[in-house]
């Protein structure tokens, strides 16, 4: 760190300790500030009425997250009981206005009641309530209205509203033009003498103030559980609220679903019976259409169709079979030379009596061929057998004629019949075709017909189950202690504004005085150096400086002296003009002392005063005026050790008073005599002292700078203005006069940046900062000098 950036942080410190010093110099000022502060905050704390927070949790069933009804077994296919519940949609439908009007409704808080207390009016609800207040009418007049109860023995009561008292009993209608209602007992036993204030008020307006203070939020973002939390004077009362707003809000739940079942069945119930017409109208053109078709089943009667007609071939098969071997067997009797050969099998044909006839037949001509072979065939016996094979021929071929003719009725029977299920086949497809259509609507129909017997069940079940939405973890709870106000919070704002308001006040106060405070008001505006601070002057003594007096006052003065003979080192010092922005800012009284601590280090000193205009040094003094400066300047015969007066106090010291006040000064000062009376006090003494009038009021002082070696500009504390101090740096900066130094006066505890009997006059403008050091220990052993 540079010595620059040191000194620059030292007097950051300074300054910051100056500061603080300037407002524990006011601490009385925070003391008062600090106990009217806690006194006001221990008033607002006993008379403010408390607010509690009263809150309660809320399981929102969620399909999605678990826990609704839908994840039991029984139900687990029935959509009417699964919840698709969205956290967001129900937070809004719990702070919905509708809601909350209805929960105040059913809890009737259309009217509060109130007990006057000493200071404060207080709420009561539930069980502190002797009576209770039924309102059957209540008119927009009637909004924020109060009337008072005062209960009587025998179960009355006297009512006082705007119209006057007017006594009732108990349980009696009472009719007002903003209002009918009753009063009726209530959990409190009610004593005479009680007063009760009941007020009316707007639901609306009502449920808008609590739904401001409901709080409704997730517990997390992964949870569907919600908190809600009310904030309300009264804790009872904000427990009711937040269970009604459950039980109503489960309740409109269930309306609606219960709404939702009922509209749903109803209309199920019209559809069915549309539909239940329609069914029947698609069943009875079914069985009109097998009616007309003769047919139940297609596909069985297509099959039997298919049966029938094969069996139908086989036999017509196996007849024309029967038929051929027939024609075979009449072929064979008419043919020529067959007359005595054996007749063929008949083979398939079973019938008995042409089967008796060839049988009959083979075996005679068996017998005439056996008899052949012994015999002519003219033998009689064999004749007779011929004449039995003609007969019998004709009997076996009239016999063939009538079972073929049998056999082809039947067959031509069995053609038209075989004919007849090959065009009922045919017409299969097509009646197949047509039933399905007819049966696919029939389908339809009663396919809707089972869905919506279903979905009637199902609403059926809904409406009767009466599921909620939610399910309550916690009841609503209140806190113990009061939420609003917080007594530390209060107590701490309080010490704050017990601190902050003087801080303020004197801040404030700082902004707005126009006047120098410090000395860094000065170190502000001019480099010009500071000598150092004088203290207010608590004694009426002009002479504060003497050998033996060593209160702080005077080694101020002795300090200032040390500090302008260092300021001075190495240059001649005789003649210190002393002046000020205007009168009253104790130039002279630090002349007539400056010269005094010059006089005790056995230096021979003269205080001249050149305030020709209000002279104070000799009425200061107690010493005559009627001779001084003005009467030297206008003699000639006059030498200035004849106008010169010593001090009382100091017989060393020396004092020249300005004489009686001239017409024009300011041309008296002008005058040549002026610099010879101070060579000649040079000459006399070793330091010459000028007494000279204000700067900021008349350019006198100016008139002297030839002729002066340094000079003084004496700052009041609270007196000057901060404005004055451009006349400093313009001279410093101009050089209007030689060597000019400053001299604060008149500090007090709120004007010194370090304390009494530390840390004054040091540094001589910022172009000797370095010497800083150097200074501060030589000035501490100057004040012990």
């Amino acid at each position: 760190m540079s010595e620059k950036e040191f000194f620059q942080l030292e007097a950051e410190q300074i300054n910051i300790k100056a500061l603080l010093l300037k407002y524990l110099r006011n601490w009385y000022w925070f003391a008062l500030a600090i106990l009217l502060s806690f006194t006001g905050a221990f008033l607002y704390l006993r008379y403010t009425t408390p607010q509690y927070s009263i809150s309660s949790t809320l399981l929102i069933k969620d399909d999605k997250k678990g826990g609704g009804l839908a994840d039991m077994a029984a139900f687990s296919d029935l959509g009417a009981f699964k919840s698709s519940s969205s956290i967001d949609n129900e937070i809004e439908v719990l702070k919905s206005k509708t809601l909350m009007q209805r929960v105040l409704s059913e809890l009737s808080l259309q009217t509060s009641y109130h007990i006057d207390g000493r200071v404060k009016r207080s709420e009561v609800y539930g069980k502190e309530l002797p009576v209770k207040v039924i309102v059957s009418r209540l008119d927009s007049t009637a909004f924020d209205k109060e009337i008072s109860l005062e209960l009587q023995g025998n179960n009355k009561l006297h009512l006082k509203d705007e119209a006057g008292t007017t006594a009732y009993k108990l349980g009696q209608e009472i009719r007002k033009p903003y209002a009918t209602f009753t009063v009726v007992m209530a959990t409190a036993e009610p004593k005479a003498g009680d007063e009760l204030i009941v007020k009316f008020h707007d639901i609306r307006k009502l449920a808008d103030a609590y739904n401001q203070k409901l709080g409704v939020a997730p517990v997390n973002k992964n949870a569907s559980v919600l908190t809600l939390s009310l904030v309300d004077a009264v804790p009872a009362k904000g427990k009711a609220i937040i269970d009604k707003l459950v039980e109503v809000y489960n309740q409109d739940a269930v309306e609606d679903k219960n709404q939702e079942a009922a509209k749903t069945i109803q209309f199920i119930d019209e559809r069915l019976k549309y539909l239940t017409a329609e069914l029947t109208d698609v069943e009875k053109d079914v069985e009109s259409y097998k009616q007309r078709n003769r047919i139940t089943d297609v596909s069985s009667e297509a099959k039997l169709f298919m049966e029938k007609a094969s069996e139908y071939n086989k036999q017509l098969a196996e007849w024309s079979i029967q038929i051929e071997v027939l024609e075979s067997i009449e072929r064979y009797l008419k043919a020529q030379g067959n007359e005595f050969e054996l007749v063929p099998s008949s083979l398939s044909i079973q019938d008995p009596t042409l089967l008796g006839l060839v049988t009959k037949f083979n075996e005679l001509q068996l017998e005439r061929r056996r008899i052949l072979q012994t015999s002519q065939p003219n033998n009689p016996l064999v004749l007779n057998i011929n004449d039995q094979l003609v007969t019998l021929r004709a009997n076996i071929r009239e016999n063939l004629h009538n079972i073929k003719n049998s056999l082809i009725i039947t067959r031509n029977n069995l053609q038209a019949r075989s004919a007849q299920f090959e065009s009922r086949m045919q017409e299969v497809p097509a009646i197949e075709r047509q039933l399905v259509e007819i049966s696919r609507q029939q389908g339809i129909k009663e396919a809707l017909y089972l869905y919506l017997l279903q979905k009637r069940e199902e609403s059926a079940l809904t409406l009767g189950a009466a599921v909620t939405n939610s399910r309550i973890i916690d009841a609503a709870i209140a806190g113990d202690d009061p939420v609003s106000p917080k007594k530390q919070l209060i107590y701490l704002l309080a010490l704050i504004l017990g601190i902050g308001l003087p801080v303020g006040l004197l801040y404030v106060r700082d902004l707005l005085d126009d006047k120098v405070q410090l000395e860094k008001d000065v170190k502000d505006v001019t480099s010009a150096p500071i000598l150092g601070e004088l203290y207010h002057n608590d004694k009426d003594q002009v002479v504060v400086v003497t050998k033996d007096n060593r209160s702080p006052l005077a080694e101020l003065f002795r300090l200032i002296r040390t500090n302008i003979q260092y300021s001075t080192l190495g240059k001649e010092n005789k003649v210190i003009l002393l002046t000020s922005s205007m009168s009253g800012e104790g130039k002279t009284f630090i002349s007539i002392n400056l010269g005094a601590t010059l006089v005790l280090t056995g230096k021979k000193v003269v205080v001249v005063g050149f305030d020709l205009r209000k002279p104070r040094l000799t009425q200061d003094l107690g010493l005559r005026n009627d001779i001084g400066v003005s009467n030297y300047l206008i003699s000639d015969t006059l030498k200035p050790e004849d106008v010169i007066q010593s001090v009382r106090e100091l017989p060393d010291l020396h004092i020249m008073g300005a004489g009686p006040i001239p017409p024009n000064p300011s041309e008296l000062m002008m005058s040549p005599k002026v610099a010879q009376l101070i060579e000649e006090l040079k000459e006399k003494y070793d330091h010459v002292i000028l007494d000279c009038p204000p700067v900021g009021q008349v350019a006198d002082a100016f008139i002297l700078a030839p002729f002066i070696d340094s000079s003084i500009y004496v700052v009041h504390y609270n007196y000057t203005y901060k404005g004055q101090l451009e006349i400093i740096k313009d001279i410093y900066e101009n050089k209007k006069l030689k060597h000019p130094m400053v001299v604060l006066n008149d500090a007090k505890k709120q004007n010194s940046g370090y304390g009494y009997g530390y840390g004054y006059g040091y540094g001589y403008g910022h172009e000797e900062k370095k010497k800083k050091t150097s200074w501060g220990r030589k000035k501490r052993k100057a004040v012990s000098a």
